[in-house]
């Protein structure tokens, strides 16, 4: 079925939208260089860590509920079970590389991607799991109605602290009030975040197994 929005943006809020979209994409291609040089680095230990593609992909649900291929330098093992078929956790699973990279956000790098793709923002809703559809309420649906973001109103309060019902209520509040000042504020911050390196991993595929997360490998 397609995604039907309900939301309403003001003249003021549609406006910066689309000047939002064009700062999105001259950054995106402004920071490209400089980034890959840092993604070349991790790529080389990535590899050298553990076997499998450095770059790991994954479908999440974006704008208006469209499936796209999310990328991130790969932090883990590709091994999702031990030899005896028991699903290993995320901190078994974890490298080295991966660790140091999550730490720094590092590991987010490879979504100016998908920023110049037009699939996401430097600022908007993290992309939860396409497992998670069909488990939002009607007002959580708003969410869907921008592009989702590289860091998060949820992102700077928290995330690791906070239940996934929190985390969909802070989107609300974002989509409401969107803006340069709230995206301002939220960039900042993240900044901010990311060098005391303070709560800045993305939990959303905590406490899951990892056998059971609808994964691109290819």
């Amino acid at each position: 079925m397609a995604y039907v929005s309900t939301h309403q943006f003001t003249a003021r809020q549609k406006r910066y939208l689309r000047i939002k979209r064009f700062l999105d994409l001259l950054l995106a291609i402004i920071l490209l260089v400089p980034a890959s040089i840092i993604m070349l680095f991790f790529i080389i230990w990535i590899r050298l860590e553990s076997k499998g593609a450095a770059i790991f992909r994954q479908r999440r649900p974006g704008y208006h509920q469209k499936i796209f291929t999310m990328y991130k330098l790969r932090s883990m093992r590709v091994e999702t079970r031990d030899k005896n078929g028991r699903a290993l956790t995320d901190q078994e699973r974890m490298t080295v590389s991966g660790r140091v990279a999550r730490k720094t956000s590092i590991d987010e790098l490879p979504q100016l991607i998908n920023i110049i793709k037009g699939e996401m923002s430097f600022i908007g809703p993290r992309p939860f799991l396409i497992n998670d559809l069909g488990t939002y309420s009607k007002e959580q649906l708003i969410r869907f109605d921008v592009l989702p973001g590289m860091s998060s109103w949820t992102s700077i309060h928290g995330r690791a602290n906070q239940s996934i019902e929190s985390k969909y209520n802070h989107e609300i509040y974002y989509v409401n009030n969107i803006s340069l000042k709230l995206d301002m504020e939220i960039f900042i911050k993240t900044v901010a975040l990311v060098f005391s390196q303070k709560d800045v991993e993305d939990h959303v595929t905590e406490g899951r197994i990892a056998a059971e997360i609808i994964e691109d490998k290819k």
